[in-house]
């Protein structure tokens, strides 16, 4: 008869047999980790989603994300199928011409991203499907102020019985922290040119109000959006402009009676009756997201080899090189992208699309020039997104023609920095104190443990005082306007784009297959291809390049079997790294000269 184990030989076979089970289950994890990247790095064509005769197109604004769609390892990270401005609407313009896609679905997801020029913009796309005579629907929940522009472009709007439209007006809301930085004994420095009012992002951190110029010009670019907003609604829904102000000014079509009463909607119902509103309608029996449909969309057909390069420059301006992960406008990366697509004999023209608030001075004087040694060997267009302003203008003030939506939020030509006293903190709060030595006066004039001496605070202001007068001589030149000229429309002003375009910043109304049009025009050329910059790696370059590693063309098995692992541990931490990426991606310019807007642009 066998003896039982003891009790210590029973808790080792239990712990040998944890440690045995984590392991092999760890290493399962980790081919399959591997399994599936390699997976995403060579899709077979029959992975590719199959469309059929009688699909319907479904837009879920909550998937609508950015300029350029996400590459496949981005979009592994997220918790649904994400399509890029660009890719929804050049799918929605082909599926207008597709005979296998009868009609249209929109619906009004969370988390909209995207702002009014890019509302615009797939606007436009909607209402040229509309034109070739297949059915468009709208369905929400909820609709938002941008959802709701959309939605009235649809033959048909419709809404949950319990919903609500937020139609309401645009308003603006600008946080300060001064009280809570005096407070903390934090004393920020703002250093500004003394002509530069309207430029007021430092404003934030000195004051606990609006400026009156700030105010000024909020007020003036958001009544120009809402007037190309007000006027597109009033006349999809058969409503005055007049009508449609009274029902923003006393929310009269809030409730979702009250909608239907007032004609902002046609229906109340539920997604399921919208859904077999389409299909009575367009005899379509599936729906497609439209992300999905732009995956299987073969390259625009073109009897030649021409390209126009498209460079999507997106997000806040920074020097060096992003590693695949960071949102942002990487200057060495726009420079190397220009550069190539000059250099590219098969590319005719380049159109520079630029979505951006603005951000590192040197960044963007690195691209501006750029920009001109691109435009010397070929044409180049700029297309201007929701947001074009500050450092984002300068890289377009010297393009052969800028294209912008009524919409967009372009301007802000200035330039501020800010340095913080932290003196008070330390001493006041934290018992800290600093004490100096030096060889020369003004060795320890720019620490951060006590106020600007004279000397620093005077050379800080000429500095700030000469890149303006730079930033204005850059754009009289590209603009071929007069110093004085640029001047007065300055002074870190933000405008909407057809105010803009009114003073001249802009030279023609429209989005992005405008902007081809006229590229193409310029280089003589009808029948072209798109080519996208900057170039998407391959798979493994990419988890190189986000890990901060240099790139190889030799990646060995250990290599992948690392990255795979990093990768693997990395996706559990998505969601929290998503909302911190959020909250911190206005604060990662934060250090020299910058050129940027006073405030965060959204949608409402």
């Amino acid at each position: 008869m066998n003896k039982p184990l003891s009790f210590g030989a029973t808790m080792l076979a239990s712990a040998l047999g944890i440690i045995i089970v984590s392991a092999v289950g760890g290493l399962l994890m980790l081919v399959m980790t591997i399994g599936m990247i390699a997976a995403l790095g060579s899709k077979a064509d029959d992975d590719t989603p199959k469309v059929r005769r009688g699909t319907c197109l479904r837009l879920d604004l909550g998937t609508l994300q950015g300029d350029r769609t996400q590459s496949e390892l981005m979009q592994a990270f997220g918790d649904s199928r994400t399509v890029g401005l660009i890719d929804a609407v050049r799918s929605i313009n082909r599926a207008a011409t597709d005979d296998r896609i009868s009609g249209l679905l929109i619906t009004d997801g969370d988390g909209i991203t995207a702002s009014w020029a890019s509302m615009q913009e797939l606007r436009e796309a909607v209402a040229r499907f509309r034109a070739s005579g297949k059915p468009v629907v709208s369905y929400a929940t909820a609709y938002s102020q941008q959802g709701y522009y959309l939605a009235s472009a649809a033959e048909h709007v419709l809404l949950h019985p319990s919903g609500m439209v937020d139609l309401r007006g645009l308003g603006g809301e600008v946080l300060y922290y001064k009280d809570m930085l005096d407070k903390l004994g934090i004393e920020m420095q703002l250093i500004r040119p003394e002509s530069c009012t309207y430029k007021s992002a430092g404003e934030v951190y000195t004051m606990n109000h609006m400026s009156t110029a700030n105010r000024e010009q909020i007020r003036s670019y958001r009544s120009a959006i809402w007037q190309q907003v007000a006027a597109a609604m009033a006349e999809s829904r058969s409503l005055t402009v007049a009508e449609i102000n009274s029902l923003a000014t006393h929310l009269s079509a809030y409730l979702a009676t009250d909608a239907l009463r007032t004609g902002i909607v046609d229906s109340l119902c539920f997604e399921e009756d919208a859904k077999a509103m389409l299909r009575d309608r367009s005899e379509g029996s599936r729906l497609m997201s439209v992300a999905n449909y732009a995956a299987t969309l073969a390259p625009d057909k073109a009897s030649t080899a021409d390209h126009i390069a498209i460079v999507c420059a997106e997000g806040n301006v920074m020097d060096g090189s992003g590693n695949g992960w960071d949102e942002g406008i990487y200057a060495d990366d726009i420079v190397k992208s220009l550069r190539q697509a000059a250099d590219d004999e098969s590319v005719k023209a380049i159109v520079l699309r630029i979505n951006s608030p603005g951000g590192l001075a040197t960044a963007s004087e690195s691209m501006t020039y750029a920009v001109v040694q691109a435009r010397e060997k070929k044409p180049l267009v700029v297309s201007m997104g929701d947001v074009a302003a500050s450092a984002g203008y300068e890289m377009a003030c010297m393009a052969d023609c800028i294209v912008a939506q009524p919409t967009t939020v372009t301007g802000s030509i200035g330039v501020f920095g800010t340095i913080p006293n932290l003196q008070k903190l330390m001493q006041q709060k934290l018992g800290l104190t600093a004490d100096t030595v030096a060889t020369h006066p003004n060795a320890n004039s720019l620490s951060l443990l006590r106020p600007l001496s004279p000397a620093a605070h005077q050379l800080l202001t000429r500095n700030v005082e000469e890149f303006y007068k730079v930033f204005v001589g850059r754009v009289a030149e590209g603009r071929h306007m007069t110093f004085d000229e640029v001047h007065r429309i300055a002074r870190g002003r933000v405008w909407a784009g057809i105010e803009a375009q009114r003073i001249g910043l802009v030279d023609t109304l429209g989005g992005l297959d405008l902007a081809l049009s006229i590229a193409a025009s310029k280089a003589g050329i009808s029948d072209y291809r798109l080519a996208f910059y900057p170039l998407e790696k391959d798979i493994w370059s990419q988890l190189l390049s986000l890990f901060g590693q240099d790139e190889s063309d030799d990646i060995s098995l250990h290599t992948k079997m690392r990255l795979a692992w990093k990768w693997h541990t990395l996706g559990k931490h998505r969601p929290t790294l998503n909302r911190l990426e959020r909250d911190l991606r206005y604060l990662a310019t934060s250090d020299g000269l910058q050129a940027r807007l006073p405030f965060i642009i959204t949608g409402d």
